[in-house]
């Protein structure tokens, strides 16, 4: 490095132009140069893409909001479908409760329930799911000493909105048409 009186010049050039290509990548592309600076040698795969039902897996959704959230690919159409509706708030509400399900560490459990409260729960969240006073007051109690159990009331709630409400929109829509066809 930069040794000597005679290399000085030359050997300190090199290196400040050598950092100033890096600056330069990390300035222009941060989401992929981040890895010049923290490389990862295992970068995690993107699941695989769910694949197209066929037209009479589609249409057993038609009576069954169970078994279109159990399809990976009816998920995602039916999210598509709500959002197109500016009313994804209880599907969302209802994978996060799933998700929130699957934590085993208590603190993970803590902070996930903490999260779904102030998104969908509480009074004026940003997300919040139209649930009656009972169903919140009781979710509100479970979440002292939160449990697998703590949105159990409330998600069944919603699922059971979902299925009265949204399903029958859901099946009228080109969204669910184009998949019977």
């Amino acid at each position: 490095m930069c040794k000597g009186l005679a290399a000085l010049p030359h050997t300190c050039l090199e290196r400040a132009k050598e950092i100033k290509t890096k600056l330069g990548t990390l300035l222009q592309k941060p989401e992929s140069a981040i890895d010049l600076i923290i490389p990862y040698p295992d970068k995690p795969e993107k699941p695989p893409k769910a694949s197209k039902p066929s037209a009479e897996e589609a249409g057993q959704w038609r009576d069954s909001l169970e078994k279109l959230l159990e399809n990976s690919y009816g998920l995602s159409v039916f999210q598509s479908f709500l959002k197109s509706e500016f009313s994804e708030e209880n599907i969302e509400f209802w994978m996060a409760c799933e998700d929130y399900k699957k934590a085993k560490s208590p603190s993970k459990m803590t902070t996930k329930a903490k999260k779904i409260y102030e998104e969908f729960i509480q009074t004026e969240a940003p997300r919040e799911v139209n649930i009656d006073h009972f169903t919140k007051a009781v979710t509100m109690k479970n979440l002292v000493e939160p449990s697998s159990a703590s949105f159990e009331l409330a998600q069944k709630k919603i699922f059971a909105l979902m299925e009265k409400d949204s399903l029958p929109r859901f099946v009228r829509s080109e969204f669910y048409q184009e998949l019977i066809k």
